[in-house]
C-alpha cells in the first residue's frame, strides 16, 4: 500500500515588505546595492522570509531571514548554516560542489538573514518519479563522493542526532501509547532496542545533508542543486539516501527499496544498517508528530506524521524480510 502524500512542506512566510526595516537596511548593506523587487518562494519550514531577489544593479540573489521572537531553533539553524556554508565556499568553485554559495550574512536584534547565489531551478515534482528521482540520486552518489572524506569540521552524525534519534525509549517510557497503532505498542520494546544501534551503522566520513526532501533541492537545466545546509554532519554515505527514500515515499514517490537501487552507497550498505537507521528514521518522526506544533511552523507535525507512516511501513517491511534468515539459524 502506498503511503499518504504528505502535506507540503509550509512556514508562516513572511514578505520583504513586512520585514523590520533595520534588518532591511542590514541586508541592503550586506548586497552592498539596494533590493529592487523580491518572490517570495513556496515550500521549507522556516518561519521568515524566504524570497529571490533582485538588486538594483540587476544582481540576483535567494534572501533568507528569520527572527528568534517567532522561533528560536529556526534561527540557530540559519546561523548553523552561514557557518557551513562559509567553510564550504573555497570548495564550492573549486570541485564544482552542486551547493550554492553564501554571499553575505546580517544580524540586527533578534533578525538573522543570509543572502545565497539564486539558482534558477525548479523543485522536483511532488509524485517523485523519473527522470527526477534518478537525477537526484546520481547527484547524491557524486555530491558524496566528492565530500569524502568531509573536508569541514562538522559534528558526527550519531552526535548531531543523538537527542533526537531516542523516539521509541521516550515513547516506551510513557504511560500512555493510545496515540500509537497497536503494531507499534505492541513492539515497542524490540524498536527500542534496534534504534539504540543505528548510530554504530550510521557512522562515516562522509559530509552528510541529513535533510533531504523536495524542497531542500532544485533542479536546473543541467545540475541539481541541494540547498539548505543547517543540518550537515559525518557519517555513511547511504545515510543521505535513506533519509531521501522516506521522504519520497511519503510523498507517493517510488518505495524505498526502489530508490535506494539507484545508489550505489545504499546498495553497499548491510540490511542490518539500513535497518537500524530507517528504525532511528521512524522513531524521530513518530514521537516528534505527537508533539505541539513548534512556534511559526504550523504544518511540520502533520508532514512529519506522514513520513512517520511511510518509515514505519517500510521498517516492518524490512523486519519481515529478516525474519525468515533469523528463523532459519
Amino acid at each position: 500500500m502506498a503511503a499518504v502524500p504528505s502535506p507540503p512542506a509550509s512556514g508562516s512566510r513572511v514578505s520583504w515588505e513586512d520585514l523590520p526595516a533595520p534588518i532591511r537596511a542590514s541586508i541592503e548593506r550586506a548586497c552592498g546595492v539596494p533590493v529592487a523587487c523580491t518572490r517570495t518562494q513556496p515550500g521549507g519550514f522556516s518561519p521568515g522570509l524566504a524570497a529571490r531577489a533582485r538588486c538594483a544593479d540587476g544582481t540576483r540573489v535567494f534572501i533568507k531571514a528569520v527572527s528568534a521572537e517567532v522561533n528560536p531553533d529556526s534561527r540557530r539553524y540559519h546561523q548553523r548554516e552561514a557557518r557551513v556554508l562559509a567553510a564550504l565556499d573555497p570548495l564550492i568553485t573549486a570541485r564544482q560542489l552542486p551547493i550554492p554559495r553564501l554571499r553575505a550574512t546580517a544580524e540586527t536584534g533578534p533578525w538573522t538573514a543570509l543572502v545565497i547565489d539564486d539558482v534558477d531551478g525548479r523543485q522536483p515534482a511532488t509524485s517523485w518519479q523519473s527522470p527526477d528521482i534518478d537525477r537526484v540520486l546520481a547527484a547524491l552518489d557524486q555530491l558524496a563522493g566528492a565530500l569524502t572524506p568531509a573536508p569541514i569540521p562538522v559534528p558526527a552524525v550519531a552526535d548531531l542526532y543523538a537527542k533526537a534519534f531516542t523516539g521509541w525509549r521516550t515513547l516506551a517510557r510513557q504511560p500512555d501509547t493510545s496515540d500509537l497503532d497497536p503494531s507499534t505498542r505492541d513492539h515497542l520494546g524490540q524498536l527500542a532496542s534496534l534504534e539504540q544501534t543505528w548510530a554504530a551503522h550510521a557512522a562515516g566520513n562522509t559530509l552528510l545533508h541529513t535533510d533531504l526532501r523536495a524542497d531542500n533541492i532544485l533542479l536546473t537545466r543541467d545540475r541539481v542543486m541541494v540547498v539548505d545546509w543547517p543540518h550537515a554532519c559525518r557519517g555513511a554515505a547511504f545515510v543521505d539516501p535513506v533519509l531521501l527514500a522516506v521522504s519520497v515515499a511519503a510523498f507517493g514517490g517510488p518505495p524505498p527499496g526502489q530508490v535506494l537501487a539507484l545508489s550505489p552507497a545504499a546498495r553497499a550498505a548491510s540490511r542490518d544498517a539500513i535497518t537500524a537507521t530507517v528504525c532511528a528514521t521512524a522513531d524521530y518522526f513518530t514521537e516528534r508528530a505527537l508533539r505541539p506544533p513548534p512556534p511559526g511552523i504550523s504544518a511540520a507535525r502533520a508532514r512529519q506524521a506522514a513520513q512517520s507512516r511511510a518509515a514505519r511501513q517500510w521498517l516492518a517491511e524490512l523486519l519481515d524480510q529478516a525474519r525468515p534468515a533469523t528463523a532459519g539459524r
